[in-house]
């Protein structure tokens, strides 16, 4: 078979990275299992007919539906309906690859890539579960929840200017620019703000709605001014807390995510019993946000330390954990700051540190073995692991593992509702 060919084929799984699995057995060589093919925009039970788009590898080929033959009773019209299979594959928006699913189904299928990376890139018998968002309540009282089809939840959109100055996400898996007339799945301002985009400079345009509800419109274009660019400081409220962020700076996307995952990260550090006289960390911490729930749950004596490469990030962190006077923020990259840790603490930082909590929210590639083997090391009471790819995490679980940190369990959370990423928590206990 060659690219261009069509094929029908029965979808039998789900893969990691919003693609689904069928395999295709030639007939000529009856009794083989058959080639392993990805498609997205189908589901485990369909019948598709697909047209290969790519044949170059032994191992699997790639294609492109062109026909549902047989559909699942979980696929729904498409909540974005320019990413629909009517419209031509080259016209379709990126970012919501789970969007022809219905929900609960999405959440079926996220759990099953969770569990499956787990199992096969981890060797870990782990138990995991998987909710929704946690519904926040606000100041006048009302409660602020999910929408019933997951739409309208991101508060960061990030658009792309091609060379002839047209405005939208990538295509999906490509990157070309493809002008859209709606986003469904950012917050209704910031829906109505990218409608009236007409032009822009080669580059990126981001969308930016922080708690005060007001869009900040932030042009990245690929040629920037020589002098530097100021930052504008918003405001992000987590209960009746509110972190300094830069405008352009790291926040979690989903306009429920931060409170859920303080939350959750809350909880686990209930379970590893994190106790007041530890020396805690917070790895990968960002403007704070989990060093702050630290903070809540072991008192005013808290001691914790927060890392961070971004020096503006720190910036803020120190400024959002200032109530705490054991509370510091330190510029450095994780993993050197882990090592000297681990070759200068003194005798009774050790004791300090194995008492105290690591919690680490590392990026998609995960913290990596070198990283996860220093963190056990310096001997944590417990580590408490926010994961947004379920690969990375298995390894990394892995790793703990081998060094004496057990897990319970796995609780996913889909912040991303409508595509295929997902995070998770994770108490690890010694």
């Amino acid at each position: 078979m060659e690219t261009g060919d069509v094929i029908d084929l029965e979808i039998t799984d789900v893969a990691h990275g919003g693609v689904f699995v069928g395999r295709w057995a030639d007939p000529a060589a009856p009794g083989e299992r058959g080639r392993v093919v990805f498609v997205p925009d189908t589901l485990p039970g369909e019948r598709v007919r697909v047209r290969l788009t790519d044949t170059r590898k032994a191992a699997f080929w790639r294609g492109e539906v062109d026909e549902v033959m047989e559909a699942s009773p979980h696929r729904r019209p498409h909540v974005w309906a320019q990413a629909g299979l009517d419209r031509p594959a080259a016209e379709r928006p990126g970012g919501a690859d789970f969007g022809h699913i219905a929900l609960p189904e999405q959440r079926a299928l996220k759990l099953r890539v969770v569990t499956d990376a787990l199992a096969r890139i981890g060797r870990l018998d782990l138990p995991a579960t998987i909710e929704p968002p946690r519904p926040v309540r606000r100041a006048d009282g009302s409660v602020d929840d999910e929408s019933p089809d997951g739409t309208g939840w991101r508060t960061r959109v990030s658009l792309h200017v091609d060379d002839e100055g047209r405005i939208g996400p990538f295509g999906a898996r490509s990157h070309r620019v493809v002008p859209i007339t709606e986003l469904p799945l950012a917050t209704s301002a910031i829906a109505r703000v990218a409608a009236g985009l007409d032009h822009g400079r080669p580059g990126r345009i981001d969308l930016v709605q922080p708690a005060d509800g007001v869009v900040r419109i932030l042009a990245r274009p690929d040629a920037r001014p020589a002098r530097r660019a100021k930052h504008e400081v918003v405001g992000e409220r987590v209960g009746a807390r509110e972190f300094r962020v830069d405008a352009g700076g790291f926040w979690q996307v989903h306009r429920l995510a931060a409170a859920t995952l303080t939350e959750l990260v809350t909880d686990a550090l209930r379970d590893v019993a994190a106790d007041a006289d530890g020396w805690h960390l917070d790895l990968y911490g960002g403007v704070g946000l989990l060093a702050a729930a630290i903070g809540d749950a072991v008192g005013d004596g808290v001691r914790v330390t927060t890392i961070e490469s971004d020096p503006r990030a720190t910036e803020h962190a120190g400024r959002n954990l200032a109530e705490w006077v054991g509370a510091r923020a330190e510029t450095a990259r994780v993993e050197r700051w882990v090592r000297a840790l681990s070759a200068d603490a003194g005798a009774s930082e050790r004791e300090r540190l194995r008492r105290g909590v690591v919690v680490l929210d590392p990026p998609r590639a995960g913290a990596g073995q070198e990283t996860a083997r220093a963190i056990a090391g310096l001997g944590p009471r417990g580590i408490v692991y926010v994961a947004c790819d379920p690969v990375a995490l298995a390894r990394d679980l892995a790793v703990f593992r081998d060094e004496g940190y057990t897990a319970e369990t796995v609780r996913a959370v889909d912040l991303f509702p409508n595509s295929h990423h997902i995070e998770a928590v994770v108490a690890l206990t010694r």
